[in-house]
């Protein structure tokens, strides 16, 4: 029966996944590729089916073989070209881990920042993710992004690190030597 459930949450049949959790479909049972149902409808930006998996008791902070959670999938997704915002809070709202980190220690907010997803970077934010953390290669989110002129999403991890007491002048928001940004900053308040 898990199978038809993969089945209908790839479809975007939300009837028929209803039907199937409330027949006993395992919402936690995992695809071939290690992925569960609920990382297949964030992925895919399903509102309904997410909201749906998730009053089944599915588990927001599974992961597949690569750390991948149902977060990370909703941060941003490479074949539409776009994160979703609203599955993100969603997600958040039902205890999905904010820090999560994927391959290189490259955590959620760094993910939406580096693909200049404004709205996820809002809700990541918003919500508590650490804005200093750094990756393993020892770069934040903000010292991510600066390369890629994504200049509302930099304005927002300014103002996120300028609130937790770091900003202008400190070493963890310094460009790269020798590269060329510009940084547009809004005024304090």
């Amino acid at each position: 029966m898990s199978d038809l459930l993969f089945d209908a949450v790839v479809a975007g049949d939300v009837d028929r996944a209803r039907k199937l959790l409330a027949a006993g479909a395992d919402c936690n049972q995992r695809n071939a590729d290690g992925a569960t149902a609920l990382m297949l409808a964030a992925h895919a930006g399903n509102l309904e089916l997410v909201n749906a998996l998730i009053a089944a008791g599915a588990d927001v902070n599974a992961t597949d073989e690569r750390g991948w959670g149902p977060l990370t999938k909703a941060v941003y997704n490479a074949d539409l070209d776009r994160g979703f915002a609203d599955i993100v809070q969603i997600l958040i709202d039902a205890g999905a881990d904010l820090e999560a980190p994927i391959g290189f220690g490259v955590r959620p907010l760094m993910l939406a920042a580096g693909y200049g997803e404004t709205a996820v970077v809002e809700s990541l934010l918003k919500a508590g993710a650490d804005v200093l953390a750094r990756n393993e290669g020892g770069l934040t989110a903000l010292m991510m992004v600066k390369q890629k002129h994504y200049v509302d999403v930099i304005n927002l991890l300014h103002e996120a690190e300028q609130e937790a007491g770091v900003g202008e002048g400190s070493c963890a928001t310094k460009n790269e030597p020798g590269s060329k940004v510009v940084t547009f900053l809004k005024p304090k308040k």
